[in-house]
């Protein structure tokens, strides 16, 4: 296969296609121009629904394929003989145009089990707020439930021809293919929103290690940047420190001239400091201009002997569609090794100190960073909305509801009060439960809990709230298992750390019980352990009869102390 292989440009019934003739299995995928940000919140994973009702049809096969939902593009790719590529992609377009919906229940099922084994992290949440590429960080709320016709709606409105590249790697386009799809627009990419008043920020959440994202010019520059980043991460964390077991840095385009660049390195507890002082050291490093040219020379040659594998050329095809979607130029291979040469350390200097001005930081939970110059991203709204006031009632929060928004106000361990707002009209979602509870999440990510039981909210304040809320944004829940929490006086954006929650005391009735369990259980114990010491040499019992006696007051100890455990640990996990 050779590396340098031209992209010839065609067009397979109207989708454009990239080909690159290459020798061996043959490859190919269908790239869509839509993702989880084009959605929202309240009907978030519509996507990854079609995509899922498009494959089924396809059953088990003995060649490979595939579908993926990503930020922003789905991805329908293949590998097997040119009859089994033909088959598979004219299925998935006939699919996409005819949803095989009597499979809609079974599959949500399947997305959902997806869910729960998936960790979507919170960089992008803080960063981009519950909307746009924020929503990766998300449940797939939208999965439960959507309807047919919104499933339908969906398919016809993005899995279009005209919003659609066809890719293929092999000897030719293979004869039969058949993609019937519905004529529509090529759809812009997903706006960028933004969560973070000010950069470079920090959270604190979690019991891990470090982890950053930085948003930069999508440049080869930045490219080498990201790789000598990990370099000198596992050099400084793991080799000398000896803090680290993973240092490591991705660069991922995000299609629209920047880029992200994201870096991690895990601790135990007792080396989170370290880890933390240690990964603001190297970057500080970097943005003083700290980079050595042999470790720039190193990466370089890493990358430029990925570009020039013999495969190089039908590796590339996925990511050229996405950018032939996103209204790129297409560069070639031989492009970027030249551009690869042409990078120096400066070139690198100026990239982290765009970093530098762009970063997100989270830190273990219990520790900050605002030493190193982040600012602490915000866990609650300037002010709180004018209504009507709701106090708890075993607490110090109240709710107050009003014509535009809801606010939960409460005050801090220095006395402060403040305040979490979310506003009817930029409500992203409102989860629903039959018991009355309401959870609202703003644009913002921030979430205001409104339980009327706790805040004595009447039914006809509640129904007014339901009224004014966007009915798209809704999203009703089955009933809940766990009993409904006190309510916090903190609050942060949705799927962060909401802070401490306020410990519940120990009623009178079970200190009285668990006080008079122990004194029965030292005196059960007492007695057990004098008969098995002492009367083990008894020439009127014999060995049975001891073991028997033995057996029967230690078990009455375990019998007491069981119960006093068990309201201990009760106590403490409430």
């Amino acid at each position: 296969m050779n590396p340098h292989a031209a992209v010839h440009h065609t067009r397979v019934d109207g989708i454009p296609t990239l080909f690159v003739q290459a020798a061996g299995p043959m490859r190919a995928g269908l790239v869509f121009r839509v993702g989880i940000a084009d959605e929202t919140l309240g009907r978030a994973g519509l996507t990854h629904l079609v995509e899922h009702l498009a494959l089924y049809r396809q059953g088990v096969a003995d060649y490979h394929y595939n579908g993926a939902t990503k930020a922003a593009f789905t991805h329908f790719h293949v590998e097997g003989a040119e009859h089994e590529i033909a088959a598979y992609l004219t299925g998935v377009c006939a699919s996409l145009t005819d949803l095989p919906m009597d499979r809609l229940e079974t599959e949500k099922e399947i997305l959902r089990t997806e869910e729960s084994r998936r960790d979507s992290g919170l960089l992008p949440l803080w960063r981009y707020g519950a909307q746009g590429y924020g929503l990766v960080s998300y449940p797939e709320w939208g999965v439960r439930t959507a309807s047919a016709q919104d499933v339908w709606q969906w398919a016809q409105s993005w899995f279009t021809a005209d919003n659609a590249v066809l890719w293929i790697a092999g000897e030719h386009i293979p004869a039969g293919l058949s993609l019937k799809l519905p004529a529509g627009d090529r759809r812009p990419m997903p706006a960028v929103t933004s969560a973070l008043p000010t950069t470079p920020a920090y959270f604190s959440d979690g019991t891990g290690g470090v982890l950053l994202d930085a948003v930069v010019a999508d440049t080869t520059a930045a490219w080498l940047y990201s790789a000598v980043l990990e370099r000198e991460l596992t050099r400084a964390l793991r080799q000398e420190g000896g803090y680290s077991y993973t240092a490591a840095s991705d660069f991922t385009s995000r299609r629209d001239g920047y880029a992200l660049v994201t870096a991690f390195a895990d601790s135990l507890p007792a080396k989170q400091d370290a880890v933390l002082g240690g990964f603001v050291d190297v970057l500080a490093g970097f943005q003083a201009g700290r980079i050595a040219q042999a470790d720039l020379d190193a990466v370089r040659g890493r990358a430029d002997g990925a570009l020039a594998a013999p495969d190089t050329a039908a590796r590339r095809l996925p990511g050229l569609a996405e950018d032939l979607l996103a209204g790129r130029p297409l560069r070639t291979a031989d492009e970027l090794r030249a551009e690869l040469r042409a990078v120096t350390p400066a070139d690198l200097h100026q990239v982290a100190l765009e970093a530098a001005g762009t970063a997100l930081l989270q830190v273990p939970g219990g520790h900050s960073a605002d030493w190193a110059g982040y600012t602490a991203a915000p866990v609650d709204s300037p002010y709180a909305v004018t209504g009507r006031r709701f106090a708890a009632r075993d607490g110090d929060t109240a709710l107050i509801l009003g014509a535009d928004g809801v606010s939960l106000t409460g005050r801090t361990a220095n006395g402060s009060e403040r305040a979490v707002t979310v506003h009817y009209r930029t409500c992203a979602a409102v989860l629903s439960w039959p018991d009355g509870g309401r959870r609202l999440v703003g644009a913002d990510g921030l979430t205001v809990e409104v339980e009327p039981g706790l805040y004595g909210i009447d039914a006809h304040t509640m129904a007014s709230l339901d009224a004014a809320v966007p009915p798209q944004a809704v999203v009703h829940l089955p009933p809940r298992q766990q009993p409904v929490a006190r309510p916090a006086s903190s609050a942060a954006p949705q799927g962060s750390s909401p802070g401490a929650r306020t410990p519940t005391r120990r009623t009178v009735a079970q200190s009285i019980g668990l006080v008079v369990l122990v004194i029965l259980a030292v005196l059960s114990g007492f007695v057990a352990l004098s008969f098995t010491v002492f009367e083990a040499e008894d020439p009127e019992l014999t060995m049975g009869e001891w073991l028997a006696l033995s057996g029967f007051l230690w078990g009455i100890t375990g019998l007491l102390v069981w119960p006093a455990v068990r309201i201990v640990r009760t106590t403490r996990r409430a």
